[in-house]
């Protein structure tokens, strides 16, 4: 098995402010990490690349890719809202950012890598059709969904958050398609204000949703029951043909930004669930895209947890 992994450091130049979570830190300090790994060298180093503008029309309206570069070229603190800090190379970077994962998925879709994983930033998944929201300027995984079915012909796809955070974006750009299974786990009630239990989809999407709210304080065992009992099976009766995984690792228990309470491990176990998945459904492909994270320590050791998983090798540094 292969496993690509995807690392550019024009990814650093996002510039958030001082003290701002969402910041270059997160990346230097995972990617140390991996390379000290006695397996990091078996991974398959993928080129960024940026988007193309076709791709990211594909779920951003054209006005908003608009007022997006404006208000970075013109060195405005935020886009839309102050929690989408942004510099004047913002924009660029998030079309490297969006385009990564793609970059990826020729790999997977192709045969060449098994499974893949893009540490990148900015994130994405709270980004909707019309606003930057989050921390997130474009939703990659939304734009990655679309690109597969486009580019690789592929008809069902999974996407699989599990981020501590909702994913509004994604949700809201798949909502009425029933050709994207959109299934997060996260802390409820809790920031954005979406994704609870009764949000299934809507008209010829409905069921095509899954929400698995998870109240603080809950611990691994709660999470794999949430997976034994609903995930799973739903995954099983859809049977995606393509698995994305939007990993964000701010559920651990160490996180500044929430209250769940999962161990380092338990990343590894999601993993290996949805490996299985894929193995049944998908042939293995899989392309995991980094979302949230913000604990300094654990961030890389869930990060190489997650990667030891896809690329079947034991975590030895930590």
């Amino acid at each position: 098995m292969t496993t690509a992994i995807a690392y550019d450091p024009a990814f650093l130049r996002h510039e958030t402010g001082q003290g701002h979570p969402e910041r270059a830190a997160r990346l230097t300090t995972t990617w140390n990490h991996l390379r000290e790994q006695a397996w990091f060298t078996d991974l398959a180093p993928i080129a960024s690349r940026r988007a193309e503008m076709e791709d990211i029309l594909a779920v951003h309206s054209g006005d908003y890719i608009r007022r997006a570069r404006e208000t970075c070229a013109s060195g405005a603190p935020f886009l839309d809202s102050m929690d989408v800090s942004v510099c004047p190379e913002s924009f660029d970077i998030a079309m490297l950012a969006a385009g990564t994962p793609l970059a990826i998925a020729d790999e997977v879709a192709a045969g060449r890598m098994q499974n893949g994983f893009a540490l990148l930033r900015p994130p994405g998944h709270h980004a909707e059709h019309e606003m930057a929201l989050g921390f997130c300027l474009f939703n990659n995984v939304a734009i990655l969904a679309r690109y597969v079915q486009k580019k690789h012909g592929v008809d069902k796809i999974l996407i699989l958050d599990w981020d501590v955070h909702h994913g509004n974006g994604t949700q809201h750009t798949f909502e009425e398609d029933p050709s994207v299974l959109y299934v997060s786990t996260h802390q409820y009630p809790f920031y954005p204000g979406t994704g609870a239990a009764y949000e299934e989809g809507l008209g010829r999407g409905r069921g095509a949703t899954l929400n698995c709210p998870m109240p603080a304080g809950s611990t691994d065992a709660d999470y794999e029951a949430a997976f034994m009992d609903r995930i799973l099976p739903k995954i099983g009766r859809y049977r995606p043909e393509f698995v994305i995984i939007s990993a964000g690792f701010d559920a651990h228990e160490d996180d500044p930004l929430a209250q769940i309470s999962l161990s380092t491990g338990f990343f590894g176990w999601m993993t290996e669930r949805l490996m299985e998945t894929a193995d049944q459904h998908a042939a293995g492909r899989i392309v995991s895209v980094l979302e949230g994270g913000y604990n300094l320590h654990q961030l890389p050791l869930c990060v190489a947890q997650h990667l030891a998983s896809l690329s079947q090798n034991p975590v030895i540094s930590t």
